[in-house]
């Protein structure tokens, strides 16, 4: 359980080594905890566990623990999976003749003989374990180093933008965006940077007096500090950058983890958003990434420190744990979505079209890693 595809961030540069610690550690870490919420809910449920591994290939270390599942890391680091009692292999495909063959006592322990609810949950607990990890990095981020925002204070109005056309002026205070408040310059960017090409009416206080100005963001493309290009709304206006603009607030733990909450949901919905940008044509699909971005921006990040590090795991937690939640065979969603129809139908599918979902599922998982791959190698001729 927990083959899946690696998606999401940005291009290898120079120094193999200088990239390739930091991209273990990340990715090690949110694959342990994607396995781990299988393992835990399985294990809850009765289901016999016969391997956790970190990674695939030849064992390079491990050891049997006393209910007499083998933990181990093996040779390729992409990935892992959790091996249950009738499972042929770590895809998780049903080991029919043995099953066959199982006592009463046997079935209880196999995965594949619980109840639809129980594999639904067994299924589901690997995603959501990736969700409540980056929510619990997020909380700890707040929680121990605070939260520092800065004013929504125009500082400067480029000519000739949407911002210029609409009536910004040095030293606006923007306090809301239809209605919805404006805490931060960064509350302000997230509204903006997707809502390209859409009317937005901005509330501002000019020097004392509130009035609200009509501006459409236009999509432009930036490139961030790693080179990445990102295609996004912008209104044209600069943050205020005196100290009295910045702020930092300290943030109790149970307010903590609701903003770590919320931090996660807004990944989730950017997420979304793009994915579905592409889907109609008004996204390019050049940003999905496969390991060598994931090893090039966690060797980058790292030079930044380990908080920013560890960010990014939290990042790349929720976008493994959304990606795993497509109806895909083969991926968790896949598996859900037998699951459902199962449900429905009152008995599983027929073996012959379980097989033929894995190998569509194999197929459009194979096909988007290449297209990943593809784009990490046009990234990199191009960075």
């Amino acid at each position: 359980m927990g083959s899946y595809l690696l998606s999401h961030v940005h291009a290898l540069g120079g120094g193999v080594v200088a990239y390739l610690i930091p991209f273990l550690f990340v990715l090690s870490l949110v694959v342990f905890f994607h396995e781990l919420g299988h393992f835990l809910i399985a294990r809850w449920c009765g289901v016999r566990i016969l391997v956790f591994s970190i990674g695939f290939g030849p064992e390079i270390i491990g050891f049997n623990d006393r209910h007499g599942t083998r933990w181990k890391i093996a040779a390729v680091p992409l990935g892992g999976y959790v091996k249950f009692f009738g499972d042929e292999n770590a895809g998780s495909a049903p080991d029919t003749p043995r099953l066959e063959t199982m006592s009463e006592a046997e079935r209880r322990q196999s995965f594949f003989f619980q109840p639809v609810f129980k594999r639904a949950a067994i299924v589901v607990a690997g995603p959501m374990a990736n969700f409540v990890l980056a929510i619990v990095i997020f909380a700890m981020i707040f929680a121990l180093y605070g939260k520092q925002t800065m004013s929504a204070r125009v500082d400067a109005v480029q000519p000739d933008s949407p911002a210029a056309a609409a009536g910004f002026q040095p030293g606006d205070l923007v306090v809301a965006i239809d209605g919805k408040p404006i805490d931060s310059f960064e509350d302000m960017q997230r509204i903006v940077s997707d809502s390209a090409g859409d009317t937005l009416k901005v509330t501002v206080d000019r020097k004392g007096t509130p009035l609200v100005l009509t501006a459409t963001p236009t999509l432009k493309e930036v490139k961030d500090n790693f080179g990445n290009v990102h295609r996004i709304g912008l209104l044209g206006i600069s943050r205020s950058m005196v100290p009295a603009d910045l702020k930092l607030h300290p943030v109790a733990p149970p307010q903590a983890v609701w903003m770590g909450v919320q931090e996660t949901w807004f990944v989730i919905d950017r997420t979304l958003t793009y994915i579905g940008g592409v889907v109609v044509g008004r996204e390019a699909a050049d940003q999905l990434g496969g390991p060598i971005r994931i090893a090039q921006i966690s060797g980058e990040v790292a030079t930044i420190g380990f908080v920013a590090l560890i960010h990014l795991a939290a990042v790349l937690s929720v976008s493994i744990g959304l990606l795993n939640l497509f109806p895909i065979p083969l991926l968790d969603g896949g598996h859900l979505l037998f699951y459902s129809i199962e449900a429905l139908r009152g008995r599983p599918l027929s073996e012959r079209a379980q097989e033929v979902g894995f190998r569509i599922g194999l197929a459009i998982v194979v096909m988007l890693m290449i297209f990943a791959t593809f784009n990490d190698i046009v990234h990199l001729r191009t960075s």
